[in-house]
């Protein structure tokens, strides 16, 4: 098709051409992503006889697998991995307890977040919590003080990922609802189904020996895939009367331009501009829409170094329409003199 054809057609018609799950190529990504994970495992566990250094090189790759696995249950949530509603619950559910999340209320939440991305007015459901300068001005000292914290990468990074998908996932609260509560003991149950007998097996200090250093190393990757997809230099947040779907998804979702490798074990979600635009686009077709089609081409990538960079960015400045660093923002903002 040529350009000035393409021109003429809205992106509704253009991303309707990609929203069609493949059931063979759905099955062998489950096939390539869980086999090798599987077979991670039994490594992992021969290593401890000879070096846990081996154990530990061997859990960055399992990480890795376990991160395409995360892809596919988030694709599974989408109803965009199989065509069956029914498959994409059962596989989404399954694959969801792989990764410690139950899969209603993580889903329930992420909703929200696509249908509220880059809103000032509709902060606080499947986001980083961030707050404007006037936002942040307001708060007591005790206050500032949690929110840097927050904010910190030790923290936001190294700490809250393991916390939240480990921990904090396996409690029910009311306001889950009733389907959020029941994916949390699904979730809970399948996770002892496969955690028990292999305890039985290798021994409950080797299976943690394993188990621990993938999951830390998935769920602070995976956090960070997140961040960087709202919080990059160039991305715009808006208030409700200026918040345009398409807008959102093209300019304040980045298209992370990731080393050929980690592209495939991220899922291609560096094409986020595009997951954006259309949820129900599958994973494998991601980066097949950005590149046939003209009206992406001039989306400026995030690579990863000057993504490392973002890390930096705490507050958005609403005047400005950027956002900005804590050292910015005494600099711009100094503390009137006593």
């Amino acid at each position: 098709m040529g350009e000035e054809q393409q021109d003429k057609r809205t992106w509704i018609e253009v991303i309707s051409d990609y929203n069609k799950p493949d059931v063979r190529k759905s099955v062998w990504q489950i096939i390539n992503s869980l086999g090798p994970y599987l077979l991670l495992w039994v490594a992992m566990y021969y290593s401890l006889q000879i070096s846990y250094l081996l154990t530990l090189g061997l859990s960055f790759i399992a990480a890795g697998f376990l991160i395409r696995i995360f892809i596919i249950f988030h694709d599974c949530g989408h109803g965009s991995f199989f065509k069956s509603q029914k498959a994409n619950r059962i596989v989404g559910s399954i694959l969801g307890s792989l990764v410690f999340t139950p899969y209603d209320y993580w889903h329930r939440e992420h909703g929200i977040h696509h249908k509220t991305v880059g809103n000032l007015d509709k902060r606080g459901s499947g986001d980083v919590w961030t707050l404007t300068v006037e936002e942040y001005n307001t708060l007591s000292r005790g206050k500032k003080l949690f929110y840097r914290l927050y904010r910190n990468p030790i923290i936001l990074f190294a700490i809250a990922p393991f916390f939240l998908f480990v921990m904090w996932f396996r409690f029910p609260r009311k306001k889950m609802g009733k389907s959020g509560i029941r994916s949390v003991y699904i979730t809970n149950l399948v996770i002892l189904v496969f955690s028990v007998p292999l305890i039985i097996l290798m021994g409950w200090k080797a299976f943690l020996l394993i188990q621990l250093p993938i999951i830390y190393l998935a769920t602070v990757a995976g956090v960070w895939l997140f961040y960087v997809q709202h919080q990059y230099e160039d991305v715009i947040w808006t208030r409700q009367e200026d918040w345009d779907y398409r807008k959102m998804a093209l300019e304040g979702s980045s298209f992370m331009k990731f080393p050929r490798f980690l592209q495939w074990f991220s899922g291609n979600i560096g094409y986020h501009h595009i997951h954006h635009l259309s949820p129900k686009i599958p994973n494998y077709n991601l980066e097949k829409c950005h590149k046939e089609n003209q009206m992406f081409q001039d989306i400026k990538p995030v690579t990863f170094v000057p993504s490392l960079r973002t890390m930096s960015l705490r507050l958005w400045n609403e005047k400005e329409g950027q956002l900005i660093s804590f050292r910015q923002f005494k600099k711009l903002f100094p503390a009137p003199a006593r």
